[in-house]
């Protein structure tokens, strides 16, 4: 068993360049796998989302892949128009002021005037980072990669400490089976002698044995728990081959939990003998037990 809930996080500082991914891992009865990244590396979401899903069936995924560059060439461009706006307006104020000194490129990029940033922003000075997209890639898949196998194993981790509980709470209902199946016998004898009792009373000692055993008959087909007990067996036995043959057997083993629910839920209410009806409650516990645990494997 895989438990769907898992989280790893690894970093990498290079050269130019530090990279950090993280992955988180919850409940969810579908993948449902969100990428989280600066936005010009959303070209690679793709490749992030399949890399995930080769080793995940189920669950909510969120990735956070994050880059702090420090050593990035860049390229400035010089937006004319913008500049000269921006000279007209301080030289339109200059005059309005009575400043005589004209505006210059030193006053316009002093710190204390105007920052060099605000002049990004407005436009002036367009500034692009030059990234080798594949370049990028190629030092993030390696930490990515990292990462998923690390997931991978948290999740295994979780999932063995719940299947070791699950697979407890089945012995437990295995086990009450057991002590139910014991009991078909003296509940067939019960529904037999109620039947000649209710015949005596009646009739008196003019019993006809043929209307006993007509009656006993259909009692039997309406309460006995055989048919029961061997449909929960057979659940039971699935449930444990599902298990072994299947590495994400959540959906098929919480179906099952649904057909042994029922036929546990029908026993209960056909019995009417106390031993037998304690130990329902006891698979009822056992199996809603297991049902809560399912919720977390894959």
């Amino acid at each position: 068993m895989v438990s769907m809930t898992g989280f790893a996080y690894r970093e990498k500082t290079g050269e130019n360049i530090s990279i950090s991914v993280e992955i988180k891992g919850y409940n969810n009865r579908y993948l449902e796998i969100s990428a989280n990244f600066p936005p010009w590396l959303s070209h690679l979401e793709s490749k992030v989302r399949e890399k995930i899903s080769r080793y995940c069936t189920r669950g909510k995924i969120d990735v956070y892949i994050r880059i702090r560059e420090h050593n990035v060439p860049v390229d400035i461009n010089i937006n004319k128009n913008a500049a000269k706006a921006l000279y007209n307006a301080i030289d339109e104020l200059a005059n309005e002021l009575k400043i005589i000194e004209k505006p210059t490129l030193s006053m316009l990029l002093n710190l204390d005037n105007l920052h060099a940033g605000n002049l990004q922003s407005g436009g002036i000075f367009e500034i692009e980072k030059k990234r080798d997209e594949e370049l990028y890639w190629n030092e993030i898949e390696p930490v990515l990669n990292e990462v998923i196998q690390a997931f991978c194993l948290e999740r295994e981790r979780e999932g063995k400490y719940t299947e070791t509980d699950i697979m407890a709470n089945l012995e437990k209902i295995e086990t009450s089976v057991k002590f139910v199946s014991s009991y078909v016998p003296e509940i067939e004898k019960t529904l037999k002698e109620n039947i000649i009792i209710r015949f005596e009373e009646l009739l008196g000692n003019k019993i006809d044995e043929n209307r006993i055993l007509t009656e006993t008959a259909s009692l039997l087909i309406k309460y006995t728990i055989s048919e029961e007990i061997s449909r929960l067996s057979s659940h039971l036995s699935e449930f444990r081959a599902e298990n072994s043959k299947n590495k994400s057997p959540g959906k098929k083993l919480d179906f099952l939990c649904q057909e042994i629910h029922r036929e546990t839920n029908t026993i209960g209410s056909k019995s009417g003998i106390f031993e037998v009806s304690n130990e329902v409650v006891k698979m009822k516990e056992a199996l809603e037990n297991i049902r809560e645990q399912l919720r977390n494997i894959e």
